[in-house]
């Protein structure tokens, strides 16, 4: 699941899957600005939060177009599209699926009917009571067939869009229909002359409003304000609703809010240059080094990261041990997500793929490698491995994060509990296990202290089990119930 320099993904294996993100929205409205061209640069920024699929819906004033594609917003988009995408509202999408097969039918801004007019509607996080939406569509008889779950879309984000197609205004529907919405959603939503913005009463994914000479932003993080000039404002409130057009931004408290964010945003998900709560992502995560080397000191000489997701948490517990702090892996920049296999000779070096080692570095020292988190634990066995060959003496692994322990459903895609080796072996084991001289997580409690948050406001469950919102049956969550209705 999730990335500062235009990929910020875990260094993984080829074939192997770490935690990723749901996605990223943006939404602009702007007149007299080119707004297909800011969502673009707005997608790009938030291009770590999801890299299969790229869409921007435009409107002005009497329809909408949409345009979106597999791929990276680099490859999705191209003068001619941005030309062909005119308006003054936008709204945009990354993907990573969480719910619903990578495909093209699932790629978002979705598309819907409205009686005489249509919605676009862009959705990260993930949503725990379909079933309940898909008996409330159903309920109405042929809406269930129309749109984008007619032609295939099996994601929660085309429920939504569907049930929007009822009587009254768009700002009355998506208010009355939000109190029935469990799980963490941030909407961006758009009809042809106004744009829309939401967030779940808990507040577990970002999205933030920001100011624009000739209009107004929203997105997902606060980097992608900064990249089209846009002036950070404030954070959309959890269970606020936003209405933004001619007349200026309104805001709608439609849900009582209970402050419940996601800390992994703060340890992995966002980028290191966005504003979380007030504090810098960059500042929380140096504070997560400095911290992790008062709880787990070690004789050594060198801290290196595994770049670039443990680049910060790195810096800081050099700073706080005294240990210098180097470069010993190279990373290779342009090995983001690929559709080609590769090779079994190539896959047997594994790692190498995307990391090499700076060998006049690190031979013979004694070295501190940090990252932010363990999921299955083949990676950091094959990083380990790789140091030993290139001659460091002793590895000891740090990771700025606690084991992570539960799945979650609320728009990580980790895997499967009875893969996360830290479900089935304590700290001494998965260090065996890795091959490290050496392994220390981060508390709980110095994880939370670092951001500056109390842990009361913070979603936790993938290290501890406590889960904010509750979560039905198994057999009831997410695509199961979308994929078994044939959707």
């Amino acid at each position: 699941m999730p990335r500062g320099d235009g990929l910020l993904t875990h260094d993984l294996l080829p074939g192997e899957k770490g935690p990723q993100d749901a996605c990223g929205v943006y939404g602009v409205y702007a007149p007299g600005e080119e707004v297909s061209k800011l969502t673009y640069y707005g997608l790009y920024a938030l291009q770590h939060r999801g890299q299969e699929s790229a869409g921007i819906a435009t409107g002005n004033g009497s329809h909408i177009r949409v345009y979106k594609d597999m791929g990276l917003v680099s490859q999705v988009f191209d003068e001619a599209a941005l030309g062909s995408l005119n308006g003054h509202v936008a709204i945009g999408h990354v993907r990573y699926s969480t719910t619903g097969g990578s495909t093209w039918q699932n790629a978002q801004p979705t598309l819907g009917t409205r009686g005489e007019g249509t919605v676009a509607l862009a959705h990260n996080g993930n949503l725990v009571n379909t079933a309940e939406l898909r008996a409330m569509l159903d309920a109405r008889g042929g809406a269930s067939r129309r749109g984008e779950i007619a032609r295939g879309n099996t994601t929660d984000t085309a429920l939504v869009t569907a049930l929007l197609d009822a009587p009254g205004s768009l700002e009355d529907v998506l208010a009355g229909l939000l109190p029935f919405l469990r799980g963490a959603y941030c909407f961006v939503v758009m009809e042809e002359d106004c744009l829309y913005a939401a967030r779940d009463p808990q507040g577990i994914r970002p999205l933030v409003l920001g100011k624009l000479e000739r209009g107004w932003v929203v997105a997902s993080e606060s980097a992608a304000l900064d990249i089209c000039g846009a002036t950070y404002v404030r954070d959309v409130e959890p269970g606020e609703m936003l209405v933004i057009n001619a007349s200026g931004v309104r805001s709608r408290q439609v849900l009582v809010p209970e402050p419940r964010g996601c800390v992994f945003e703060h340890v992995y998900l966002a980028r290191p240059d966005t504003q979380l709560g007030g504090r810098s992502v960059n500042e929380s995560r140096v504070e997560m080094g400095r911290q992790l080397a008062r709880e787990h000191p070690v004789a050594a000489d060198l801290v290196i990261p595994t770049p670039e997701s443990g680049t910060p948490a790195a810096i800081g517990y050099a700073q706080e041990s005294g240990i210098p702090y180097g470069q010993g892996m190279v990373k290779n920049a342009y090995v983001g997500r690929t559709f080609i296999q590769p090779s079994q000779t190539i896959r047997q070096l594994g790692i190498r793929l995307k990391l090499n080692p700076l060998r006049e570095v690190i031979a013979g020292k004694r070295l501190v490698v940090v990252d932010d988190s363990i999921v299955r634990g083949n990676t950091q066995r094959a990083v380990v491995k790789m140091l030993r060959d290139a001659g460091a003496s002793e590895v000891h692994v740090r990771i700025s994060s606690p084991p992570v322990l539960w799945p979650c459903y609320y728009g990580i895609d980790f895997a499967d509990r009875k893969e996360l080796v830290a479900n089935g072996a304590d700290v001494d084991e998965v260090c065996a296990m890795i091959g490290a001289d050496s392994l220390g997580y981060i508390s709980r409690q110095g994880m939370v202290r670092a951001t500056r948050q109390e842990e009361s406001s913070l979603c936790t469950a993938c290290f501890s089990g406590s889960y904010p919102i509750p979560l039905p049956e198994p057999t009831l969550l997410g695509k199961n119930v979308l994929e078994k209705k044939g959707c």
